[in-house]
């Protein structure tokens, strides 16, 4: 949907970027609470979700997207550009819920009873009010009444997901520009949460760091539209047990994390309300896939623009329960819920650290009685490959003068495992490695200058490979040099 521009990520993600990818937890979730919602490419495919399993999401968000399967009856540029979606469209679209309902998707019955929220601009000419129109009648059409169904129409805000805060980089509430988040005066986020939550507590505007895991999103899926990790928030009281609720948040076109870093993650405001209600948030990534692919109405297209499917290119079922990127998502969330319900044990106390090398660390704790073991996670991932019978594991492979921390769960005969304990920090000794090389320049200096290579009309970073835009002298690039002719995309702190 939007130009594709490549913009510097923040350091804090590139370092995180840098690092091991962790297992994506398991938590105690309300599974009658769980939610999704989108911006672009994201809200058509928070809308396929919703209608997918109806069952599972009990509110539905989206930010300037269109009705269900549009780009399934027709060419996909007639379900944006604030073109007018026809009454034929429209029944085309009703005859495939009618169909699948109970079968390919969960029964229609479901998303009477949803909570929607809808919002566009008046100024948005990529999607447009007029395909979110199309969206408002075909959840009235199908029985969700005026109290479970908002719609808001923004004057003067263009394609962009609205905040009323500013954040370093982004563009004009009237301007269709990456990283497409923008100070409108208008919480987005906190909209869509109240209508499918109700009353929120205060936000915080300062979400702690290390509530933010990137997790190793492969273990779901090997679509080839979809990242290697992803993203979770995880207030610090679900951390710890606390049964909370969960919302799936997705980014639209041009703004996965090789395009904005992680702006859509912290910037949106969704972790500012999820800190202080209880609300895990997990960010699925999408990435650039510049295969040319058959569509279901669109003919052959690559997805140049990290877009999540809402056009066909991953199968004729992508709006269905078997897609493959709704199977994938629905894996996650599912993943994410089944936690701590089904543990027996609570977990250990007195959790300390000992014994600091400039590669290793000792963990040790309390006893669980009980207990048939423990498993170690660093930082949120798993460090023990076989299960740990005592109270004490010596962590290795560790970076010199760096903090890390640790937290430890008790397992049961079952495998179940308890909530985390409380975090212990260590410093490892030794001093900390050589800060990374960073060089910012064109992208036609960058492979002039042997740091990146050109394919196709883009730059693409040696060693990592990533697509860093168009290869031009018009469009800006950081590297970040993490080794002998290895570049990444970032900023050095």
């Amino acid at each position: 949907m939007h130009t594709m521009r490549r913009v510097a990520a923040a350091a804090a993600l590139m370092a995180a970027c840098s690092a091991q990818a962790q297992a994506l937890p398991q938590l105690n979730v309300d599974k009658s609470r769980i939610s999704v919602s989108g911006l672009s490419a994201g809200g058509f495919m928070a809308n396929q979700l919703g209608w997918a399993h109806s069952s599972t999401f009990m509110g539905v968000g989206v930010f300037a997207g269109g009705p269900y399967t549009c780009a399934r009856q027709s060419n996909y540029t007639s379900c944006m550009y604030n073109a007018p979606v026809s009454s034929s469209m429209q029944s085309g679209m009703q005859a495939n819920i009618n169909n699948w309902s109970g079968s390919s998707i969960d029964a229609k019955a479901n998303v009477a009873a949803q909570k929607i929220f809808l919002f566009v601009g008046t100024s948005d000419y990529t999607v447009g009010p007029n395909p979110m129109d199309a969206l408002n009648a075909q959840y009235a059409n199908n029985g969700v009444p005026a109290g479970n169904l908002e719609y808001v129409k923004r004057s003067g805000t263009a394609h962009t997901f609205p905040t009323d805060f500013d954040s370093s980089g982004n563009n004009a509430c009237g301007s269709t520009a990456s990283p497409y988040i923008s100070n409108c005066g208008y919480d987005g986020a906190k909209a869509v949460l109240t209508k499918i939550y109700g009353t929120l507590n205060a936000r915080n505007n300062a979400p702690a760091a290390g509530n933010y895991l990137q997790f190793n999103q492969g273990a779901f899926t090997s679509n080839p539209g979809m990242a290697s990790t992803g993203w979770v928030y995880v207030p610090a009281n679900c951390a710890a047990g606390a049964q909370c609720r969960l919302h799936v948040a997705l980014h639209g076109c041009a703004q996965s994390l090789t395009h904005i870093g992680d702006r859509f993650v912290r910037n949106t405001g969704y972790t500012r309300w999820a800190d202080t209600n209880s609300i895990i948030v997990l960010f699925p990534q999408a990435k650039v896939d510049s295969t040319n692919r058959s569509t279901a109405a669109s003919g052959s297209l690559p997805n140049p623009n990290a877009c999540w499917d809402w056009v066909g290119w991953y199968g004729g079922n992508f709006a269905q329960k078997a897609g493959s990127q709704i199977t994938a998502i629905k894996a996650m969330v599912d993943h994410v819920a089944g936690g701590a319900p089904g543990a027996s044990l609570p977990p250990p106390t007195g959790v300390s650290t000992s014994g600091a090398t400039s590669s290793s660390m000792v963990v040790s704790w309390a006893g669980v009685q009980g207990a048939a073991g423990y498993n170690v996670y660093r930082g949120g991932s798993k460090v023990n490959a076989q299960l740990v019978a005592g109270t004490s594991y010596t962590d290795t492979g560790l970076a010199a003068g760096t903090t890390y921390s640790w937290t430890v769960r008790s397992v049961d005969g079952n495998g179940a495992e308890s909530p985390p304990s409380s975090p212990a920090t260590g410093t490892t000794t030794g001093s900390p490695p050589p800060t990374a090389t960073c060089h910012t320049s064109s992208n036609y200096a960058h492979t002039t200058a042997g740091r990146a290579y050109q394919s196709g009309g883009y730059a693409h970073a040696n060693g990592s490979h990533q697509n860093m835009g168009l290869w031009n002298v018009f469009v800006t690039t950081t590297l970040k040099q993490t080794g002998p002719n290895h570049y990444v995309i970032g900023t050095c702190p």
